[in-house]
């Protein structure tokens, strides 16, 4: 397989003509891109289905049941763009092969563990084959795609973490009630390497460079040719609106990767109800997180059709939403009136995230795009999906579950600062990316 050493390079960025496109291969390069999604969170979030059985069976704190979440979103944050910068230069379908298998081979051996230690080192390796997935895979996704379908595809992709999580709670709560827990990890690690074979089969590097769309210029800048060199790192980091999209959405995920890792263990305690019934009920809950990050990224793409500042708007309004709404449900006592305010809230806990990637987009270079979404993947980890169940873990260790879910939605106030500082930045950013476009192409 002819794989160029940096597939942003000159042949990837000439518009691809309609009679060397297909239609149906950018649905193809979406569908296993999304399967994949789907695969790392199974693999990820499946834990959290038999966190009450490794608390008894092992004798496991509630720090350590929350460390073995966030080893895995830690190693992501602290890998995604080392190995998403790698993967810019070495190949990304190449790459995404090897994180795949990676976390696949990982998830297998959660299984085979004896003890928390075992465990912790599997995690770990779950992590580090995921680092890059999330930045390289939308990279790849987009690449194919028209740019004003960008928070709509970014949403339903990265809705995939929320469809897998389901996935990964829900079938893990099946599987280990009737043949074991152990038995849940290696389930999913099968649907993963499966997953590999059909990418490895259908998707190449040279296919994604035939079918990679044209650019399109800002709306306040005049056409300029495409600069086939690549952008400097430091464009990644030079105007405030990036800046403020990072913090952003990574503070907005600080409640999604709560409400993914913790709502098993809050139903089990608070509800009294049983470790797989506890897990589906969840399911239920993310998946509203899920089906509110499509529905959200469409309004996006919606409403910003004529005005991209409007995106900025949008993922301020949904994070207000939810702020709102989950401070209400996790102060009500248990009850009807929860569950139902609770689901109000998970339907737009997460919606900013579409909204996120194409501001990014947006404002950064295409020869480091993977790289961008792999900052992006940085900021959701570190301070979103690694932070958060960390800190609920600690805190419930010393207040209780219940007590510590009652101060989580207060992560929307950062993300709104951040947002609004950036949507007020971004016209001055969208500039500067349209001047590296601008520059004299390297020789």
């Amino acid at each position: 397989m002819d794989i160029p050493t940096t597939p942003a390079a000159p042949a990837a960025i000439t518009p691809a003509t309609p009679s060397a496109r297909s239609r149906i291969f950018p649905w193809i390069v979406f569908g296993l891109t999304f399967g994949l999604m789907l695969s790392d969170y199974m693999s990820r979030q499946v834990l959290a289905a038999v966190f009450p059985l490794l608390k008894s069976e092992w004798g496991l704190s509630d720090s350590q049941l929350g460390s073995l979440t966030s080893i895995v979103a830690l190693m992501v944050g602290l890998l995604a763009f080392p190995l998403s910068l790698v993967a810019d230069r070495w190949g990304r379908v190449r790459s995404l092969l090897v994180m795949a298998t990676v976390w696949s081979v990982a998830t297998l051996l959660c299984g085979l563990a004896t003890g928390y230690g075992q465990m912790l080192g599997a995690r770990f390796l779950v992590g580090v084959g995921e680092a890059a997935y999330g930045s390289v895979g939308a990279a790849v996704m987009l690449s194919v795609f028209a740019p004003r379908l960008r928070a709509s595809l970014s949403g339903a992709f990265l809705a995939g973490s929320s469809f897998g999580s389901v996935l990964g709670v829900a079938l893990g709560g099946i599987v280990a009630a009737h043949i074991g827990w152990r038995w849940t990890f290696v389930v999913v690690a099968v649907v993963g390497l499966l997953l590999v074979a059909a990418f490895r089969v259908l998707i190449t590097e040279s296919a994604l460079s035939r079918h990679q769309v044209a650019e399109v210029p800002a709306p306040d800048s005049s056409p300029a040719p495409h600069n086939t060199s690549r952008a400097p790192l430091s464009s990644l980091f030079s105007s405030v609106s990036l800046w403020c999209a990072y913090l952003g959405g990574g503070l907005q995920l600080f409640v999604g990767g709560v409400l993914l890792a913790w709502l098993p263990s809050f139903f089990n305690r608070s509800y009294s109800m049983p470790p797989g019934r506890a897990g589906l009920v969840a399911s239920a809950y993310v998946l509203l997180a899920g089906i509110g990050m499509i529905v959200c990224g469409i309004i996006t793409d919606r409403i910003g059709r004529t005005d991209p500042v409007r995106q900025w708007s949008s993922a301020l309004v949904y994070c207000t939403i939810s702020l709102i709404l989950l401070t209400i449900a996790f102060g009500h006592g248990t009850g009807p009136a929860q569950l139902i305010v609770l689901a109000l809230g998970a339907l737009t806990a997460s919606g900013a995230s579409g909204a996120t990637f194409s501001m990014v987009a947006s404002l950064t270079h295409r020869s480091v795009r993977a790289t961008a979404f792999a900052t992006v993947t940085l900021a959701n980890n570190v301070l979103g999906l690694a932070l958060g169940p960390l800190v609920v873990g600690f805190l419930a260790d010393r207040y209780g579950l219940a007590n510590a879910l009652r101060l989580v939605p207060l992560a929307y106030l950062g993300a709104i600062i951040a947002l609004a500082l950036g949507r007020r930045a971004y016209p001055a950013g969208l500039r500067r990316v349209a001047a590296l476009d601008a520059r004299p192409s390297a020789a």
